[in-house]
């Protein structure tokens, strides 16, 4: 029986989240439908860009650590 793979299930196989049985569904799936692999490709495509992009603090957020490191006052601990 082959079922519809849904959006969920390309992202569970993505991240390596299937099992054996559904990752043959899937790939079976995607080599007879294109438009399925597209979105499979597209899929990857975002995670790769999510997984890629930089983690970097905000303004506003280092000023608050900094501003609270300069007012702890380290000498009061002796």
């Amino acid at each position: 029986m082959i079922r519809t793979s849904t959006q969920n299930d390309l992202i569970r196989y993505i991240y390596q989240e299937t099992d054996t049985e559904e990752n043959i569904e899937i790939q079976t799936a995607a080599i007879l439908n294109g438009s399925l692999a597209h979105e499979l490709h597209e899929l990857e495509q975002t995670v790769k860009s999510i997984t890629a992009a930089e983690r970097v603090p905000s303004e506003s957020a280092i000023d608050k650590i900094l501003s609270y490191s300069k007012s702890y006052d380290l000498h009061s601990l002796k």
